[in-house]
């Protein structure tokens, strides 16, 4: 995997809820000590089917760091990892196929306003703020989003990600309606954009930004938080099952406290949790999870209190930025869709 794209959350799956097909990507790890065994003497773990967004990338180190160095079978869980086949990990964990998983908080949002809500929350952030923005060749000038104009922009057709194109367009004084939308399917940006499929779009820094970086290609970028706060939004973020939170608390605190040591340990050894995600996953192009693990080590914790924090406040102005600009079939309660009772200091 040399890439990976936003546009393919979204566009593969249309942010649709439908039937749900599992594709298994790991298998499960049980060593160490139990903190959840079911009895005196048992060695029995509790079974954890954890869905990612997507294909195995940075994001994700820290599950697989919590894995590989046993902090889930200290806790007495015996993790599953799995990524959706068709379908949303919020599908999946909506559904309670699987009781955990990674998600954004964009998702959480449309499944919540959706007719028939998920019962799906956000447990912890796994990064800290919006680390997307919008990626092009330096040649072309695009150093702000203005200057989008009269250019080709990627697009995957979904209504939050053009309104927040017009919204950053227009918050620089740019005329949306002379930004030219096409839509490409693509995994790597960067080809893309040496192929002049499209001239500008919509990346993760952590990832793509990177990958430019490793494949020595020119480009400008900027990121969306830089033009406006309200669109800091989590993402992305470990979501749970409700019911399944409700019923196993204790596991879910489990979890959170494992998968929370994992991205700590990403944080303080960047380089030696890159080769733990190359181990578990050995198609990733090695040289670039570095870079991105580089990277990303500033970004998991930033500038909050510990890793997994999520502020109310900003929670909230994401959500009523989505009501306001009608982007949500339903109206959202700003304050529903994420909790921090399962995140210890």
């Amino acid at each position: 995997m040399n890439s990976i794209s936003r546009r393919q959350f979204l566009a593969a799956s249309g942010l649709a809820l439908g039937s749900v097909a599992l594709a298994g990507c790991g298998a499960s790890a049980s060593k160490g000590g139990s903190a959840l065994d079911s009895g005196a003497g048992s060695t029995a773990k509790t079974k954890i089917t954890f869905c990612l967004d997507y294909t195995p990338n940075t994001n994700h180190t820290g599950i697989y760091v919590a894995k590989e160095k046993g902090y889930y079978a200290d806790e007495g869980i015996d993790i599953d990892i799995v990524q959706p086949a068709e379908d949303t990990a919020e599908a999946m964990i909506g559904s309670g196929q699987a009781q955990l998983g990674v998600s954004y908080q964009d998702y959480i949002a449309n499944a919540l306003a959706s007719d028939n809500p998920l019962p799906i929350q956000a447990v912890a952030a796994i990064i800290q703020h919006n680390t997307s923005g919008i990626m092009s060749r330096k040649e072309d000038g695009i150093t702000s989003a203005k200057h989008m104009e009269d250019h080709v922009y990627d697009t995957w057709n979904m209504p939050v990600e053009q309104a927040t194109i017009k919204d950053v367009v227009e918050a620089d004084g740019g005329d949306y309606s002379k930004v030219k939308m096409v839509s490409v399917s693509t995994d790597d940006e960067v080809t893309s954009l040496k192929n002049k499929q499209f001239d500008c779009v919509w990346v993760y820094e952590g990832w793509a930004v990177q990958n430019a970086i490793v494949q020595d290609f020119a480009y400008n970028y900027f990121s969306f938080i830089s033009i406006d706060d309200k669109l800091d939004f989590y993402t992305p973020v470990l979501a749970a099952n409700n019911d399944f939170c409700k019923k196993s608390p204790d596991v879910v605190k489990a979890f959170v406290r494992a998968t929370k040591k994992g991205y700590e340990y990403a944080v303080k050894d960047p380089d030696g949790a890159a080769q733990i995600l190359c181990d578990a996953v050995p198609e990733l192009d090695s040289k670039l999870v570095r870079q991105s693990q580089s990277y990303l080590k500033d970004q998991y914790v930033a500038d909050a209190k510990s890793w997994g924090v999520i502020d109310k406040d900003r929670w909230a102005t994401y959500f009523k930025w989505l009501n306001d600009n009608k982007l949500v079939n339903n109206q959202l309660d700003v304050n529903s869709g994420w909790t921090m009772d399962y995140l210890e200091a």
